[in-house]
């Protein structure tokens, strides 16, 4: 093993981590985050070897924290490499999101939330419009202001990057002039982010949504709007803000934005930026209300507190280091 190899020189004991998937769009910027690290060892697959099923075992097993940057069908064949019992799995596929035997790698989901993450081996990372819609809707259902019965519209507007690197290609080469206008897809209704936005907000029905990718690069925003007479009796936009400002008092990832922000109405003159959480581990949560109506939007980067940061913060949750090492 690794660790014993880096014991026995005498050096600070490291935590060994392992990208199976590497090259991709997360896994690469997972590669990012761990670099600036002193206290974790990469493993590494040779190019030429990364189908080899053997060796991918043998750097599994050999991991403390094995992330799964993959398809969902490679994702679950990963797994059933994995003998190691100390081996702990983050996958970033949408294979394991709702499965109950992995535990949802978002830590400011529930108040336990963390508790979980830190004893759990298999991690399931969430999607990014997952994320951003999660983080709106929870502490509403759980303080009833929202009912669990209700049907919940929402609209995602992301970058570019959140479909790999065929769509990135396809945005950066410039040749097709579709890709200027926004362009909404997932019109079948089945988008696959759809089960654990459900699951994890705890909502009866699956929302109706509604995601468009836009010819930027990366950022995204989910937005919810809700009609306060089909919400709590005496419901307010306040009320909204409140609920959410206490449920996420004191989490450095998240930012509960003044209501009817300043700076979106009067600053930027009612247009919202997007891209405004870029390059950060944060989430955005605004509330815009008037006497009958309310919209809810929270901002995220795609690849950050969308993916790969989501993932480097359950990891540093999973084994006691500081939250934010490396973010």
């Amino acid at each position: 093993m690794l660790r014993a190899s880096i014991e026995a020189t005498g050096n600070p004991m490291k935590h060994v981590v392992f990208v199976d998937g590497q090259e991709g769009t997360t896994g690469l910027r997972i590669h990012e985050y761990l670099a600036q690290r002193s206290d974790v060892e990469v493993l590494s697959i040779a190019p030429d070897r990364r189908k080899d099923a053997a060796e991918r075992a043998r750097l599994l097993n050999a991991a403390d924290v094995a992330f799964l940057c993959l398809p969902d069908d490679a994702a679950r064949e990963a797994v059933a490499l994995v003998s190691n019992p100390h081996t702990c799995l983050i996958d970033a596929s949408t294979a394991h999101r709702t499965d109950r035997g992995w535990v949802f790698g978002l830590p400011e989901l529930a108040p336990e939330q963390r508790g979980r993450i830190r004893a759990a081996k298999r991690i399931a990372n969430p999607g990014c419009h997952a994320s951003a819609f999660i983080l709106l809707l929870r502490p509403l259902v759980d303080a009833g202001l929202v009912p669990a019965s209700l049907p919940v519209s929402a609209t995602s507007i992301t970058g570019y990057s959140g479909g790999g690197k065929k769509m990135i290609e396809q945005y950066q080469r410039g040749d097709d002039p579709r890709l200027a206008a926004p362009r909404p897809y997932a019109l079948g209704l089945k988008h696959k982010h759809l089960p654990e936005m459900q699951q994890h907000t705890g909502l009866q029905t699956r929302p109706l949504f509604m995601p468009v990718v836009g010819g930027f690069y990366k950022g995204l925003a989910v937005t919810v709007p809700l009609p306060l007479s089909q919400l709590a009796q005496g419901c307010t936009s306040q009320a909204i803000h409140r609920a959410l400002a206490q449920r996420y008092e004191g989490e450095r990832f998240i930012r509960v934005m003044p209501l009817h922000d300043p700076g979106t109405l009067e600053r930027d003159g009612g247009f919202f930026d997007v891209m405004g959480s870029n390059d950060s581990n944060r989430v955005d949560l605004f509330v815009f209300g008037s006497d009958s109506q309310v919209v809810l939007i929270a901002r995220l980067d795609n690849l950050g507190k969308g993916a790969s940061g989501a993932a480097v913060q359950s990891m540093n949750v999973h084994l006691g280091v500081d939250e934010g090492l490396g973010l």
